[in-house]
């Protein structure tokens, strides 16, 4: 089934770069900008990271959790936020799981290949916003004034 805003964001449980389980509980209270992302270190998944690491403090004034999700390994995200100094948490999907339950990927031939999707959740955990078509270099600031203007 394909999420849409006013749906209730399906709950995850996943490993942070730390090691550290993460659900979608965790963010309970606050507004959390969710994005899908295909790799760490990958030239558009990196400008996008920045993006939002660039924007952060406009997102921390307004109680904005930023949570990004890959494929990728708690080690792999420790390094990519490092490299990049990445304020927020990266959790690791290394089961798919998260990504099937969002809808955040293509199937081709029964793979499933990481798709790049950003959800906006409020404080009771009902998706408001999905965003597909994403400008990386400029995601924070379009999240930012899309959470404003609504």
């Amino acid at each position: 089934m394909k999420l849409s805003p006013g749906m209730h964001a399906p709950d995850f449980a996943l490993k942070d770069e730390t090691g550290t389980l993460k659900k979608l509980s965790d963010f309970a209270g606050k507004k959390l900008v969710l994005y899908f992302y295909p790799k760490d270190a990958t030239p558009g998944c990196t400008k996008e990271a920045c993006s939002l690491r660039d924007s952060y403090e406009d997102f921390t004034k307004e109680a904005v959790a930023i949570v990004g999700i890959s494929y990728d390994s708690p080690e792999s995200h420790a390094q990519f936020k490092q490299k990049y100094h990445l304020p927020f948490t990266l959790l690791s999907d290394s089961t798919r799981e998260t990504a099937k339950a969002y809808g955040a990927y293509q199937s081709i031939k029964n793979y499933l290949f990481p798709e790049r999707i950003t959800f906006i959740i409020n404080e009771t955990g009902t998706i408001t916003h999905i965003l597909e078509n994403i400008d990386v270099t400029n995601h924070g600031e379009e999240i930012l004034t899309l959470m404003r203007t609504s």
